[in-house]
């Protein structure tokens, strides 16, 4: 089966990398946040931070979220800072995924001593 958006989740993938490689780990959510859309723009990669997302229920708006990253439109990017990355925020993406019709988010956990990736997929539109 081939990796949907493999191109872009590759060069957001690498991007973090290098941030990692930089700053280590330690550092809040909004660091690396900030690190990487710096990174992001040196590569000429599109990319919204903290877009906000309305959240519906039975077809009424009953409030809103912010993404931490969307890039190029096509994948939202989740940033933690955490011991251990747990289901619950792989399920947070799949709500996010579903709330903007997107396919493919990633989860990147910059507190290990290499970033923890965990790529999700919104398996409803597939």
């Amino acid at each position: 089966m081939q990796l949907i958006h493999k191109d872009i989740t590759n060069k957001i993938i690498a991007a973090a990398i290098n941030v990692h490689k930089e700053l280590g780990s330690g550092f809040s959510e909004k660091i690396y946040e900030s690190a990487l859309a710096e990174e992001l723009k040196t590569k000429d990669i599109r990319f919204e931070r903290q877009k906000i997302v309305d959240v519906f229920y039975r077809g009424k708006k009953i409030g809103y979220h912010k993404l931490d990253l969307v890039v190029d439109n096509k994948v939202i990017v989740e940033l933690k800072t955490l011991d251990h990355l747990e289901n619950v925020y792989l399920s947070q993406v799949i709500s996010y995924l579903k709330a903007t019709r997107l396919l493919v988010g990633l989860v990147l956990n910059f507190a290990s001593p290499t970033v923890e990736i965990k790529r999700v997929i919104n398996s409803e539109l597939l």
